[in-house]
């Protein structure tokens, strides 16, 4: 049997059941307590009983804590997760217990994110990200009884699909303003990011000791090279224009080939968009361009896939826009 007791302004109630834990919890009303206990009991009349207590008792700031601690911190990149992480912790939903949050609360916080102006597959990494928690909390932490409120919400689709590539004289007048620029690594940055499509991250990350200019090619250590379509190849061939690139650099036995940031070389980038009053075009799609330009080279989607580094032809398609006067060439 149950026992209900009143406590100041509020009624407690315990149940007792023997194979099971006691069970006891709180309540404004002496009803509400008495309800609570009739579903526990009968639960552990029928062996589903499973205690809500931890998901209770356990607020979304303490659970994303804990996630960035075990799941986040063992991913090879971690960053944009804890970046995440820390936006989650800033919102007044990280305060409410993970058993109270609805999926209404999610689709709210969707919807002012929109409200915001947020693009659609930042909304939509932000609640997959949460939604993972939740399946952790389930299978992992203790928390069977815990539904997963952002399964049944609709998802931001993600971002549109890019097919921005340089046009007209563009590639001239960037490289014109980069090579005057005070960064004299974001011109060589520019013109190798179009010449082996790796991504800015991973341009900053290059080192002498991995070049091999007589090869024409850069062993990739293994540390780049990640899992699905956000890897570099093991070895990446180098064109004789980033080749080039690489020999004005005064190569070196070791260290770092553009001794600079990504945030450096964004700051520049952005500056010199502005200046030359070229809009839409992102860094990012300079990849695209690249890969673009390797099927306009006559490569077959398998050895562009060995420079870009997809795992996914379908992916890789994303990544291609040929043009037309490319394509009516080759026809004659």
């Amino acid at each position: 049997m149950a026992t209900v007791t009143k406590r100041g302004n509020y009624w407690r109630v315990q149940v007792r059941r023997v194979g099971y834990p006691p069970q006891h919890k709180t309540f404004d009303t002496k009803a509400e307590a008495e309800a609570w206990a009739r579903v526990a009991e009968s639960e552990m009349d029928h062996g589903i009983f499973v205690s809500r207590a931890e998901a209770e008792r356990t607020t979304l700031a303490e659970a994303l804590e804990r996630y960035k601690a075990e799941v986040s911190s063992r991913k090879a990149h971690p960053a944009q997760d804890h970046q995440r992480i820390e936006h989650w912790k800033r919102q007044p939903i990280a305060h409410r217990f993970l058993a109270t949050l609805k999926g209404a609360d999610f689709a709210q916080y969707r919807d002012m994110r929109r409200s915001m102006g947020r693009a659609e597959n930042t909304i939509r990494l932000e609640l997959a990200l949460v939604q993972h928690l939740f399946e952790i909390a389930r299978k992992e932490w203790g928390m069977e009884s815990l539904l997963n409120p952002l399964k049944n919400i609709r998802k931001p689709s993600g971002s549109l699909e890019r097919d921005r590539r340089l046009v007209g004289n563009e590639h001239t007048r960037i490289a014109e303003m980069l090579r005057s620029s005070e960064n004299r690594y974001a011109l060589p940055a520019f013109e190798l990011a179009i010449e082996t499509s790796l991504r800015q991250g991973v341009l900053v990350q290059l080192r002498w000791e991995w070049v091999d200019l007589d090869r024409a090619v850069v062993t990739m250590p293994a540390s780049l090279r990640r899992h699905g379509n956000k890897g570099v190849p093991p070895v990446l061939p180098l064109s004789s224009k980033a080749r080039e690139v690489l020999k004005g650099l005064s190569p070196k036995s070791e260290g770092l080939i553009l001794d600079t940031t990504a945030n450096a070389l964004r700051c520049v980038w952005k500056r010199t968009l502005k200046e030359l009053v070229i809009t839409n075009l992102r860094w990012h799609d300079l990849r695209h361009e690249a890969a673009s330009r390797f099927f306009e080279k006559g490569l077959h989607p398998l050895e562009v896939a060995s420079i870009t580094g997809h795992k996914s032809l379908t992916m890789l398609r994303r990544y291609t826009h040929l043009q037309p006067e490319a394509l009516a060439a080759k026809l004659g």
